[in-house]
């Protein structure tokens, strides 16, 4: 799956889920969740299996024997954070905190669960990543979506749900608070209480698998988000894709682009752009992301936004599903290239 965030030693971290990392394959070394550590530059990378994987630099040491998979890491104050999906609570998804003050090395996890109710309940989310180990950030706190569910079908999901937490409290279950709406003034609002949730983001055609960065130098949040998941079309998620942007994590979003098989049917997913491999300008980017069949592995895309000098105008929350794709991506390879218009 490959989520990533900025180290405060400079270096990317990324888990990985049933493969053996980098120099692995799915019989070598394979492991269930590993932690692999990237260093350099696209196409000039230098990566190291940290925990689990081939020639991991520990064995794989888990706090957990039933950690499951993970699609949501983030860097703050030196400690590398991991919601993980225990994959043991059958049509509830349980999912539990896990953090790391060795940089991956060993793990500590959460006694409690988020939420702390069946139903309604979330599915596996993502952290909205800044710069290197949290910094540019915007105020206090750390930012996360999840996938609504408010039926035991685990891929019935059409809405995303945001919550935060003071960067410093992340191991406190009672400090988390989730999005409720705007006020009059138009300003947030925030409540403890799961059951007063509201969407920030709602696709007809279904929600996978998301990631979520920030860029500092176009000052928009970018939201990558899988499509076509739901029970309507048999949970395909066959390559379908959007990414979208916003001036806040709750929105109003505008669509960088919406595309249904991209390159080919095979399910492509966790699209996720360092900040870190951005340009000074914030228009070109790196894209990592993963998949099944020839996809099953860290995959890396050049990309490029194609900006106006006039404010986008805010559209609806909910993506229109006919939006076509605003450019023509290449064969899929370590330095390729795509161009997004935005």
């Amino acid at each position: 799956m490959w989520p990533i965030t900025w180290g405060n030693d400079g270096n990317l971290y990324s888990i990985w889920g049933d493969g053996g990392g980098f120099g692995g394959t799915n019989t070598s070394g394979r492991v269930s969740t590993g932690i692999a550590q990237i260093g350099g530059t696209p196409p000039s990378l230098v990566a190291t299996n940290v925990n689990g994987g081939v020639n991991s630099e520990v064995s794989p040491s888990w706090a957990c024997t039933s950690c499951g998979k993970s699609d949501a890491i983030i860097s703050v104050g030196g400690v590398l954070y991991a919601w993980f999906n225990t994959q043991t609570g059958g049509s509830s998804p349980i999912h539990k905190l896990m953090w790391s003050n060795d940089l991956g090395k060993t793990w500590q996890y959460s006694s409690w669960q988020y939420p702390d109710s069946a139903y309604p309940a979330v599915m596996p989310g993502s952290f909205i990543n800044f710069g290197q180990d949290y910094a540019g950030a915007p105020d206090n706190y750390v930012y996360m979506y999840f996938q609504y569910l408010a039926t035991p079908f685990a891929n019935d999901t059409y809405s995303l749900w945001l919550t935060r937490v003071p960067k410093d409290q992340l191991t406190n279950e009672s400090a988390y608070q989730i999005f409720t709406g705007l006020d009059a003034n138009g300003n947030p609002t925030w409540s403890t209480s799961i059951v007063n949730a509201k969407p920030v983001f709602t696709d007809p055609n279904g929600v996978g698998w998301q990631q979520s960065v920030y860029d500092p130098y176009l000052h928009r949040y970018l939201l990558t988000v899988v499509h076509g998941e739901n029970s309507s079309n048999g949970y395909n998620g066959n390559g379908t894709w959007g990414m979208f942007d916003a001036p806040n994590p709750w929105g109003p979003w505008t669509t960088v682009t919406y595309v249904n098989q991209w390159q080919d049917s095979y399910p492509k997913f966790s699209f996720s752009i360092p900040q870190k491999w951005m340009s000074t300008d914030g228009k070109n980017f790196v894209m990592v992301y993963s998949g099944t069949g020839p996809y099953d592995s860290w995959n890396t895309i050049n990309g490029t936004f194609n900006t106006t000098n006039t404010t986008p105008t805010p559209q609806p929350s909910t993506p229109a599903p006919t939006l076509s794709l605003s450019a023509s991506p290449t064969t899929v390879s370590s330095g390729g290239s795509t161009t997004l218009t935005w």
